[in-house]
């Protein structure tokens, strides 16, 4: 496959499996636009809302009550406050946060992080979709290194994003997160390390 402009890569990623690095320096080796941050920022604008409010519910579905109390906020029927402004509803972020990763794809060549790009993307003319994965072990040391945190804390986050990401995935695609069928490259990044996670995709993409 020619790397014709524009030509996508999404990389979808467990927590700890070091997305963030193979995607910068698969962004930066290629010349590509790496969209990861880009994306909140610009979902934030069309939402009207602060990013960090959309960075805390990241790839991440709202609970029950949290949607509830959203959408029936209310005071006392004696009491005047000034009206609240709604969140948005997770499908709304899901949306914009689409229409966000559809406008970038459809401009530049990119690499695209997460936020179920592969989904999104699927249609795209010039696309591969990627999954890196690893072991508990692996990502608790990379996860600690990165947030500077005790190793039980590693690994709660790890369950706990582990259980997030499942939940928004199917929530919004239908499909298993992890199910490596779906996407076009799946990487071990604990087996072979991360710089030559990189070179393996670079060396896919010459040999398609």
């Amino acid at each position: 496959m020619k790397l014709n402009s524009p030509f996508v890569i999404t990389i979808s990623r467990q927590l700890g499996s070091g997305g963030g690095y193979v995607g910068q320096n698969l962004a930066k080796q290629l010349g590509f636009f790496y969209a990861d941050r880009e994306i909140i920022s610009q979902a934030a604008k069309r939402l009207s809302v602060l990013e960090e409010e959309l960075e805390a519910r990241d790839e991440k579905k709202t609970s029950f009550w949290q949607s509830f109390l959203q959408s029936y906020a209310s005071v006392s029927a004696d009491t005047y406050t000034p009206p609240q402004i709604i969140a948005p509803t997770d499908r709304e972020v899901f949306k914009a946060e689409a229409e966000v990763i559809e406008h970038i794809a459809k401009e530049r060549s990119a690499v695209i992080i997460g936020r179920c790009g592969d989904h999104i993307l699927h249609e795209h003319p010039n696309r591969i979709s990627i999954f890196l994965h690893t072991n508990p072990t692996f990502r608790k040391g990379r996860i600690r290194k990165v947030y500077h945190v005790s190793e039980e804390d590693a690994g709660e986050m790890i369950v706990r994003s582990d259980k997030e990401r499942a939940l928004y995935h199917h929530t919004f695609t239908g499909k298993e997160w992890t199910d490596v069928r779906k996407y076009d490259l799946s990487i071990d990044t604990g087996k072979i390390g991360l710089d030559k996670s990189v070179k393996l995709i670079l060396k896919y993409l010459e040999l398609i």
